[in-house]
């Protein structure tokens, strides 16, 4: 009989890092989809915001991310301390439109899009603040970013 997979794995730095700039990435395609009003690209990147900006907290907060699934992964992050909490309240809003955006033929309503890109924006401010906190800027993931390299 085969093991069960672990549910999480362990995460450094460099990959914390690495989840911010793919978060903010997602977060500035959500924007863009919505100011276009095409609602369900922003809703979607949007929902790819969250996981990555949620990953990339759990992995500066806990050395870990989560791996099983994304329905499950806001109680991994609720373990990475207040912001973790917090940010689990956010991806808990995204997660349940990922599937309505992703695979479902109805589009998705402006209201919708606009309650996503909030979520993913408030999530992902958590993520760039534990970061930046935990893990100082090097300059190449400052221009990655947009932030400024430290003084």
């Amino acid at each position: 009989m085969p093991r069960p997979r672990p549910q999480a794995r362990r995460a450094g730095p460099d990959e914390a890092r690495a989840y911010l700039a793919k978060a903010h990435e997602f977060l500035h395609a959500a924007r863009s989809s919505l100011e276009l009003s095409n609602h369900t690209a922003a809703v979607g990147n949007a929902v790819h915001a969250g996981i990555a900006a949620g990953d990339a907290l759990s992995a500066a907060r806990t050395g870990t991310v989560w791996r099983g699934e994304h329905a499950r992964a806001a109680g991994h992050l609720e373990d990475a301390g207040d912001e973790g909490r917090q940010a689990a309240r956010h991806l808990r809003r995204l997660l349940p439109l990922k599937t309505r955006a992703e695979y479902e033929p109805t589009p998705m309503r402006k209201a919708d899009a606009e309650a996503a890109v909030q979520a993913a924006d408030r999530l992902v401010g958590l993520a760039t603040q534990t970061v930046a906190t935990l893990m100082p800027e090097r300059d190449d993931l400052a221009s990655e970013t947009g932030g400024s390299p430290p003084a």
